[in-house]
């Protein structure tokens, strides 16, 4: 079974923004793979299904972003979840827009969204792919710049990074993350 976890905010109040790429991927991938994810657990949003032939858990923790380890750790404790089969998905200000990059393991950098999961599941060993939402003109207006609505010529570069991580998952799954390493990074 793999857990996989697109890392957010509640989404009425802060959809379509950078923030969110975690919850926009889990939403187009739940969309390609039919798996709804409607259901309450764990102060969470999620929905059970397949992808490939291997039974997953899409996970939108909606505990806020800066505590979003509590959801991972409670349904990797509950389903007895290997770390290694938990993938997070999540925004990088150091990666361009558009882009994505994959990785096996490591520190959570910045992103408080990752510090709360590696602190809370006690190991950084998962992997994890990192949307570039790239950085702001002004370094000063991070918090506005990952927290407001981003504009329809901006969502278009976003989206193409959105739909790599959703295509990337099920290679991930089926031929592991150096398959997909190779043909995202």
């Amino acid at each position: 079974m793999y857990l996989i976890v697109g890392l957010g905010n509640p989404e009425e109040e802060y959809s379509r923004t950078r923030h969110n790429m975690g919850f926009d991927t889990i939403n187009e991938i739940a969309e390609k793979w039919n798996i709804k994810v409607n259901k309450n657990k764990f102060n969470s949003l999620y929905g059970a299904g397949e992808i490939e032939g291997e039974k997953v858990i899409l996970l939108k923790p909606q505990t806020y972003m800066n505590s979003s380890g509590i959801a991972v750790r409670d349904f990797m404790n509950f389903y007895k979840i290997p770390s290694e089969n938990i993938f997070v998905i999540f925004d990088d200000l150091d990666i361009e827009a558009g882009t994505i990059k994959i990785r096996k393991s490591g520190g959570p950098g910045t992103h408080n969204g990752m510090k709360s999961v590696v602190s809370e599941i006690n190991t950084e060993k998962f992997p994890r792919i990192r949307i570039g939402i790239g950085m702001p003109e002004y370094k000063n207006d991070l918090l506005n710049y990952i927290l407001t609505r981003i504009p329809d010529d901006e969502y278009a570069i976003l989206k193409t990074a959105i739909s790599k991580a959703a295509e990337a998952i099920p290679i991930m799954i089926k031929y592991g993350i150096d398959k997909a390493m190779n043909q995202y990074n």
